[in-house]
């Protein structure tokens, strides 16, 4: 699973660089993120701009990062493809999450693999 993780303002943006989030590197996408959160920053922003599909076993993953962050570090989404969208609205994930349309503009600070 390959993540960068940037800065924009005080929020943590991590970045997934990979084309799928499914149930082959659902765990290790909530490993990555677990890792890379531990600095600080809030809210943590992810960035899901370069997915292009999503199943449900990543968005338990996605659910599951904001369950660890708790409420004092609010998950945010952004950058949906139209097909991840879709699944949001379906689920009502839309409706829990702040979602932004597109990224915010990073200062680049990891990658992790």
């Amino acid at each position: 699973m390959q993540v960068s993780v940037g800065r924009a303002g005080s929020a943590l943006v991590i970045t997934v660089l990979e084309q799928r989030l499914d149930a082959a590197v659902a765990l290790t996408f909530k490993e990555a993120v677990r890792d890379l959160s531990v600095t600080a920053g809030s809210p943590v922003i992810l960035d899901l701009s370069r997915v292009e599909f999503l199943d449900s076993s990543g968005l338990g993953a996605i659910v599951g990062v904001m369950k660890m962050l708790g409420p004092e570090r609010p998950l945010e989404i952004a950058g949906l493809t139209s097909a991840v969208r879709k699944l949001f609205r379906l689920t009502r994930m839309d409706t829990v999450f702040t979602i932004h349309d597109s990224p915010p503009d990073t200062v680049a600070v990891a990658a992790a693999e």
